[in-house]
C-alpha cells in the first residue's frame, strides 16, 4: 500500500541534461569558451546544472495564445527564472528556475496575480538543497506579528518558503542547508523580538535524548560518546557538557534506544561507578506544557490586575455616589489634589508598568523592526490615559484652582480586560489543538517485550518503556491493552478496535499475517506482533505530522487577513488621532454645544476618550484567528473520523466540488476479487476439482489466482494454510492464465485465448456461461484437465455495500458523478448501472483519466478525483481535489489533498460536508471579526454621540476588543460538535450487516 500511495508523488531521478534540453543547450554554450578555459567552463556549467530546478503548474483560465503570452511575460519578470514554456492547450506551465533566488510559491502567486488560477503539479528541486524545520514561537499577539516573522524569514538568503501559524504559534520553514543552518533561523526570529524553540528538523526525524544518572566524569562521557558512535546506524552523538543529557541521531531500521542504553550502562560500569540511562523527559518544553504555562501566567496576571483595578474602579465609579465615602475621597491633600486621585494613581501605576509591561516590550520589539501590532495600540491607548491622568494629578497638586478629571480607571481596566481576553483566548485556542493531543496520547506508555527461542516460541517476557521498542521486536498484546507499535501478527487471533486511528466504528478481526496499527485497542484475544515501524515512521506519528502540517498550511482566503494586517494597525492609529483631533477642534471652535460635554470633563478630555476608544477597539487579533482556528478544529475533527484533510487550501476547494470522478477497482468495488459461482461440465467432486485448481494457481501472484486459492480453502477447512499437491512444470502465460502438472494431470486455468492456443475445445454451454458472466460484471475463468474443458469459474470484484447510496446522496447534493476505469466496457457499464452512474469512460489509460478531469474543469466544474493511488496519480494531481481512498496504515502521502482512511465511499461525502461546514464557519468568523471593527470603530469615534449622547468608554472598548477574539475562537470550537450527515448512518449499519453475512 505504501508503494501504491507514494507513487502519487514519486519523482523519477534521471540525468538533468537529458530531461531538460533547454538547459543542455545553455550548458553547451558555456563549454564553448576559449582554448584553455574548458575546465573552468565545465565546472561553472556543472554548478548551474545543480542549481536549476523544474516546476510544472496547472494554469486555469487561459483561452488563447495571448493568455499564454501574458503568463510567460509575468513569470519571466520574476528574478531567478531561467526559462518558461506555457502550453495553453493543455493548461500547463513548465518553469526552469534557480531555487536559491525564487521558490515555487512565488511563481504560483505571480501567475495568479496575472489573473489565472495556478496549482503546482510537479517540483523537481534538488532534494539535497531543501530541509524543513519546525519552530515554536512565543510572543506573537496578532496576525501582523506572524506576517512580520514570515517577511523576516523569507528575506534570509537560503530560505525557500516560510509559513507562520498564529493559532498554533509555530513556523514551518523550507531552507537550503548549504546556505544556512536552523540556528540562523532561530537567531533571526529572536532578533525580530520573539522567543524561538526548535521543534524538529528534517535530520531530527530519528533522534532521541537520553538522560544519564549516576557518577560520571568527562572521561567516562567521552567513552560513552565513542561507544555510541561506533554502533551501526548511529549518525551522530551530541553531549551537552556540564549536563546529563545525550542526543543520538540514528537510523531506526538499523538500531534503536534500547541498544544505546545497553551500550551506555555496560561501557561505563566498573569504570566510574554504576550509571543508569533513561529516555530524557521533555519536561516543560512540549507544546501542551508551554500552553499550560501560558494559561497560568495570564491567569495570575489577571488576578493581580483585579487586586489593583477593582479598588480603582470603585473609587472612580461607585464610591463617588455614596455619602460619607465621597467626602473622604474628595478631601483635598495639596491644593486641588484629592485623596481619591492619590489612591487611583498609586493603584493604577503597578497595573500600567508591572502587569502591563508585556505590552511595552511587545510594542518596542514591533516598532524596532518597523511594524505595528496589537501591543502598539494597547500601549498607546493606555499610556495616553495614564499620562494624561498623571498630568491632571500634578496640575492639581501645584494649582489652587485647576479642575480636571483623571482616567486612571481607564488604563487599569483596559489592561485588565485585555489580559482577561488573552487568558480566555489562550484557553480556547488550547482546545482547538486537542485533536493532536489526543492522537499523541494514544501510544501506550509500556509494552511487553518477548524473547523467542530458536523455534520461534516465546521463552521470556519483560515489560519495557513503550519508547524503547525497536524494529523487528516481538511484543505481546494482551486483551484490553493498546497495540504498542505498528507491525504484523505472528501468533494469535483477536479483534482490534481501530476507531481511534481510522474512525472505523467496528472491531477488525486479526489473525496471523494481518497488520496492526500502534495506538489501537486489542479487545479479546492475545496477539504476538512483530514490529515493523517505530517512532516517526509509525502510522500514528505520520497522522499527527499530517494534521500538524495541515494546521500550518494557510487557506487562500487567509490572504485577505494577511493583506489587511499590513496596513490595519497604522490605519487605526491614524483614525484614532483623527478622531481625537476632530473632536478637540470641534470643541475649541464651539462647533457643538457645551451641553454635550459631561460635567466632569472638558472638550479635550472628551476628545481623548473618543480617540483612545477607537485605538483599543480596532484590534486585528480576531481577523488573524478567523481562518486558522477553524482549520485547526476542522482538520482535527476530520482526523478523528478517519478523514485527513491537508490544510486550508484543500478545505477551501472541497466545499466548491461540483463533480467527482471515481476510479472503479478498489474505489467503487471492494478491490478483492472473490469466486461467486462454479459450473462443472463433467462429473467431478468439487473438493478434488478445487484441489487441482488451487495447487496450480497457488504459484501465481495474480489477484484472480489468489481469489481462487482463497475459495479453495473452504473445501479444506481442517487447515488454516493447507498444503496443496505439488505443481510441476508451472508456466504463467502473461495475460492469459497458467498451466502445470498436478498429480500427473495437465491443468490449465485461464481465458479463451489460453484454451484455444492449446487446442482445447470450448463447448457452446461454456461460451454462454462466459457471456452471462460478462453481463453480470464478472470475469469468466476456464479450467481444463488433460486438454478437456471441465469447469467455468465466475470471479467478481463486488461492489462496496454503500456505493449506490453514496452516489445517490451525492446527486442530492447537486454533485455529478463520473466513473473512469481501465476495465472493459461491458464490466464498466454493468458496474455503473448498479451504482447509478450515468457517465462512464472505460478502457482508459492513466493519462486519459487526467484528460477527462481537465475537460470537466474546462467546462466550469470544480473536480474531485477519488482513486486508490495505483494508476490514478495523473488524475489525482490534475483534479482540484485529489482524494486517496483505501490508505490503510500508509498515511505518508503527499499528492492527495484528502486521505480517506476507512476505504468507505461515505467518507467522500463526510469530507465534502465537513469542508462546507468548516468554510461556513470561516465566513462566520470573518463576519464576527470585521463586524466588530466596522460597527465598533464608528461607535467608538462618537458617531452616535450627537443624537444619543452615547459614548463608548475606553475600558468597554477594550472589553469589546477582547470579546471579538474570544468569540471567533469559540465560534471555531463549535465545529467540535460536528456530526456527519444522518443519512450516512444507515449506510454504515448496512455495511456491518453485509460484513457479518
Amino acid at each position: 500500500m505504501a508503494t501504491k500511495l507514494l507513487s502519487l508523488t514519486c519523482i523519477r531521478k534521471e540525468r538533468f541534461s537529458e530531461r531538460y534540453p533547454l538547459v543542455r543547450k545553455h550548458l553547451t554554450r558555456s563549454r564553448g569558451g576559449g582554448a584553455g578555459d574548458g575546465s573552468s567552463s565545465e565546472t561553472a556549467a556543472f554548478e548551474i546544472e545543480e542549481e536549476i530546478s523544474r516546476a510544472i503548474f496547472q494554469v486555469l483560465g487561459m483561452t488563447c495564445s495571448a493568455c499564454a503570452g501574458s503568463v510567460e511575460k509575468a513569470i519571466k519578470r520574476v528574478s531567478g527564472i531561467h526559462e518558461a514554456v506555457i502550453d495553453a492547450l493543455n493548461n500547463r506551465a513548465q518553469i526552469l528556475f534557480y531555487p536559491n533566488l525564487v521558490d515555487v510559491e512565488t511563481i504560483r502567486e505571480t501567475i495568479e496575480d496575472a489573473g489565472f488560477e495556478a496549482s503546482l503539479i510537479e517540483n523537481e528541486a534538488n532534494e539535497r538543497s531543501r530541509q524543513v524545520c519546525r519552530i515554536r514561537i512565543s510572543g506573537m499577539t496578532c496576525t501582523s506579528c506572524s506576517s512580520t516573522i514570515e517577511r523576516v524569514l523569507q528575506s534570509v538568503n537560503g530560505v525557500q518558503r516560510a509559513h507562520v501559524a498564529l493559532a498554533i504559534e509555530e513556523a514551518e520553514i523550507h531552507y537550503d542547508p548549504r546556505l544556512l543552518s536552523y540556528d540562523r533561523l532561530l537567531e533571526e526570529i529572536e532578533n525580530a523580538g520573539f522567543e524561538a524553540v526548535l521543534i524538529s528538523t528534517g535530520e531530527d526525524v530519528s533522534k532521541i535524548d537520553l538522560k544519564i544518572d549516576g557518577e560520571f566524569t568527562d572521561e567516562s562521557m567521552e567513552i560513552i560518546e565513542r561507544s555510541l558512535e561506533a554502533l551501526p546506524g548511529v549518525q551522530s552523538v551530541e553531549i551537552s557538557h556540564g549536563t546529563d543529557k545525550i542526543s543520538v541521531l540514528y537510523r531506526p531500521d538499523v538500531t534503536g534506544p534500547r541498544n544505546f542504553i545497553q551500550v551506555i550502562e555496560s561501557t561505563v560500569f566498573g569504570h566510574s561507578g554504576h550509571i543508569k540511562a533513561t529516555i530524557f523527559s521533555e519536561g516543560g518544553v512540549g507544546r501542551e506544557s508551554q500552553k499550560q504555562g501560558e494559561v497560568k501566567q495570564y491567569y495570575r496576571s489577571f488576578l493581580w490586575s483585579l487586586v489593583f483595578t477593582v479598588p480603582v474602579f470603585l473609587t472612580a465609579m461607585v464610591f463617588m455616589y455614596i455619602p460619607g465615602i465621597k467626602d473622604l475621597l474628595m478631601f483635598k491633600v495639596i491644593n486641588m489634589l484629592t485623596v481619591g486621585e492619590i489612591i487611583r494613581w498609586v493603584l493604577a501605576t503597578p497595573v500600567q508598568f508591572v502587569i502591563g509591561w508585556r505590552f511595552y516590550t511587545g510594542a518596542y520589539k514591533a516598532l524596532r523592526r518597523g511594524s505595528a501590532n496589537m501591543d502598539v495600540l494597547i500601549a498607546l491607548g493606555t499610556n495616553a490615559a495614564y499620562f494624561y491622568s498623571l498630568y491632571t494629578v500634578l496640575r492639581a497638586a501645584t494649582s489652587p484652582d485647576f479642575k480636571g478629571v483623571d482616567f486612571f480607571e481607564t488604563s487599569a481596566m483596559l489592561i485588565s480586560f485585555i489580559i482577561l481576553g488573552k487568558y480566555l483566548e489562550v484557553l480556547a485556542k488550547g482546545k482547538t489543538s486537542q485533536a493532536i493531543a489526543k492522537l499523541m496520547n494514544l501510544a501506550p506508555e509500556t509494552a511487553i517485550l518477548l524473547s523467542l527461542d530458536e523455534e520461534g516460541n516465546a521463552s521470556s517476557e519483560e515489560e519495557i518503556d513503550g519508547r524503547l521498542i525497536q524494529k523487528n521486536d516481538v511484543i505481546k498484546i494482551v486483551p484490553g491493552a493498546k497495540v504498542a507499535s505498528d507491525g504484523y501478527v505472528i501468533w494469535g487471533q483477536s479483534h482490534v478496535n481501530e476507531s481511534m486511528i481510522t474512525g472505523e466504528a467496528r472491531p477488525v478481526a486479526k489473525r496471523k499475517g494481518d497488520t496492526v496499527i500502534g495506538g489501537t485497542l486489542n479487545e479479546n484475544g492475545v496477539l504476538h506482533v512483530k514490529v515493523t515501524r517505530v517512532g516517526s515512521e509509525s502510522a500514528l506519528a505520520q497522522i499527527v505530522r499530517l494534521v500538524e502540517s495541515a494546521q500550518l498550511a494557510k487557506a487562500p482566503v487567509q490572504k485577505l487577513a494577511d493583506r489587511i494586517s499590513k496596513f490595519f494597525v497604522p490605519l487605526v492609529i491614524f483614525l484614532s488621532f483623527s478622531t481625537w483631533l476632530s473632536w478637540f477642534l470641534a470643541g475649541k471652535l464651539h462647533w457643538y454645544p457645551e451641553s454635550w460635554i459631561p460635567s466632569s470633563m472638558d472638550s479635550f478630555e472628551l476628545a481623548l476618550q473618543f480617540g483612545i476608544s477607537v485605538m483599543v477597539i480596532a484590534c486585528p487579533c480576531a481577523l488573524g484567528l478567523a481562518t486558522p482556528t477553524a482549520v485547526m478544529v476542522g482538520t482535527g475533527v476530520g482526523a478523528s473520523q478517519g478523514v485527513l484533510i491537508k490544510g486550508g487550501q484543500a478545505l477551501e476547494k472541497a466545499h466548491k466540488i461540483s463533480c467527482i470522478v471515481f476510479d472503479k477497482t478498489g474505489t467503487l468495488t471492494m478491490g478483492k476479487p472473490v469466486v461467486v459461482e462454479t459450473k462443472l461440465l463433467k462429473n467431478m467432486v468439487l473438493r478434488e476439482f478445487y484441489e487441482l485448481v488451487a495447487a496450480t494457481e497457488v504459484n501465481s501472484e495474480h489477484p484472480l489466482a489468489k481469489a481462487i486459492v482463497e475459495y479453495g480453502k473452504k473445501f479444506r477447512d481442517d487447515e488454516e494454510n493447507p498444503a496443496w499437491p505439488e505443481a510441476r512444470d508451472f508456466v504463467s502465460v502473461t495475460g492469459n492464465g497458467v498451466k502445470a502438472i498436478v498429480k500427473g494431470r495437465e491443468i490449465m486455468v485461464g481465458n479463451k485465448s489460453l484454451m484455444t492456443s492449446h487446442g482445447v475445445i470450448i463447448p457452446v454451454d461454456a461460451e454462454e456461461l462466459l457471456v452471462d458472466a460478462e453481463d453480470l460484471a464478472q470475469t469468466g475463468i476456464l479450467v481444463s484437465i488433460n486438454s478437456e474443458l471441465i469447469g467455468v469459474l465466475s470471479v467478481s470484484d463486488p461492489l462496496k455495500p454503500s456505493a449506490r447510496e453514496a452516489i445517490s446522496i451525492l446527486k442530492s447534493m447537486n454533485i455529478k458523478s463520473i466513473m473512469v476505469t481501465g476495465d472493459n466496457w461491458g464490466t464498466a457499464n454493468s458496474i455503473a448501472g448498479e451504482v447509478g452512474i450515468d457517465s462512464v469512460i472505460a478502457e482508459a489509460k492513466p493519462e486519459q483519466k487526467a484528460e477527462k478531469v481537465k475537460e470537466l474543469q474546462a467546462a466550469g466544474h470544480v473536480v474531485a478525483m477519488v482513486g486508490d493511488g495505483i494508476n490514478d496519480s495523473p488524475a489525482l494531481v490534475a483534479a482540484d481535489v485529489g482524494m486517496a481512498i483505501g490508505a490503510g496504515t500508509d498515511i505518508a502521502i503527499e499528492a492527495a489533498d484528502i486521505v480517506l482512511m476507512k476505504s468507505n465511499l461515505e467518507d467522500v461525502i463526510t469530507a465534502i460536508d465537513l469542508s462546507r461546514k468548516t468554510f461556513s464557519r470561516i465566513r462566520l468568523n470573518y463576519v464576527w471579526a470585521l463586524g466588530y471593527n466596522l460597527m465598533g470603530i464608528p461607535i467608538a469615534a462618537g458617531v452616535l454621540f450627537p443624537w444619543t449622547r452615547f459614548r463608548l468608554p475606553p475600558w468597554i472598548a477594550g472589553a469589546a476588543m477582547a470579546a471579538s477574539s474570544v468569540s471567533v475562537v469559540c465560534c471555531s470550537l463549535l465545529l467540535k460538535n460536528y456530526k456527519r450527515p444522518k443519512k450516512l448512518d444507515h449506510l454504515e449499519i448496512r455495511e456491518i450487516q453485509v460484513e457479518r453475512v
